[in-house]
């Protein structure tokens, strides 16, 4: 394959393959805009893949990490230490999870935002036309974060472009700084995360920067897992033990013409018009 725009961009391959027998065999592709969003959002294909002989997980994130949170030991490293430092545990995670390959493409985040999209884009359809996964994580359009609907929006770009080569059969937004739970029942894609508890947690303590250096993401994590478990359903008893929610994007795949914001709108009048009539029934 060709060389990745950047000139920082790092790729890691496990077991020796060649990238494109790696990005061959992926079966569930993760893409995020930070180091540490796959172990967060797509646990679900992680667990999957950890010790399938047949289903491979390949990670691709977006930007550098250099305007990453730091505290505590890490709060006199420049921007570029967060860079490095984070670029590194993106990569002992790929391994402890066993992905079939990691790419890092280096970008900062005003470069996803404005100034070179057509680069990320360019990038992400290079590697995606090098896969056939059945399944794709990436951010849900619903997400707080600047950066994470900046990079779902490239992702959205780069699958249509890339249509006529391969659809998913999943493309599944996930929840990172916006929780999915106040989606209808009918359209929560539910994520079983409960499998290889030692492996979540060595995954999430990869990422020492963030969470020695203030931001306590495990935990969370965590906790939001367990409260969609329990959560769901209000009369039933708990079926799992730790739940992701995501939401079905491949209709902005399938359809062009779709848009992201009545895509997301649609979601938000539903859940606005089930508020309004079990307020009703009781007034």
């Amino acid at each position: 394959m060709s060389t990745l725009t950047q000139p920082g961009a790092d790729i890691w391959i496990r077991d020796d393959l060649s990238i494109d027998d790696a990005l061959s065999r992926t079966t569930h592709l993760g893409i995020g805009a930070h180091q540490d969003d796959l172990e967060f959002m797509a646990y679900e294909g992680i667990a999957a893949c950890y010790e399938s002989e047949d289903q491979w997980f390949t990670g691709i994130t977006v930007t550098d990490g250099r305007n990453s949170s730091r505290l505590g030991p890490y709060a006199n490293y420049t921007d570029e230490d967060m860079r490095v430092v984070r670029r590194e545990e993106q990569r002992k995670a790929a391994e402890l999870g066993r992905y079939s390959a990691q790419f890092q493409l280096d970008y900062q985040s005003k470069d996803v935002k404005v100034e070179a999209t057509e680069k990320v884009i360019g990038d992400l359809v290079e590697l995606m036309r090098k896969m056939k996964p059945t399944t794709v994580y990436v951010h849900q359009p619903a997400d707080k974060h600047d950066a994470h609907v900046a990079v779902l929006a490239r992702c959205i770009e780069a699958l249509r472009r890339t249509a006529e080569h391969h659809i998913p059969d999943r493309v599944i937004g996930c929840e990172v700084w916006r929780g999915l739970d106040w989606l209808a029942d009918s359209d929560k894609v539910l994520m079983d995360c409960g499998a290889y508890s030692e492996l979540t947690e060595s995954l999430n303590a990869v990422f020492d920067s963030q969470i020695t250096g203030g931001k306590r993401y495990d935990l969370a994590v965590q906790g939001r897992r367990r409260a969609n478990a329990t959560f769901f359903d209000s009369h039933g008893s708990d079926l799992y033990s730790s739940v992701a929610w995501g939401v079905e994007l491949k209709p902005l795949v399938e359809d062009a013409s779709l848009s992201m914001e009545a895509f997301i709108t649609d979601k938000v009048a539903q859940l606005s018009e089930d508020i309004v009539n079990r307020v009703s029934k009781f007034l």
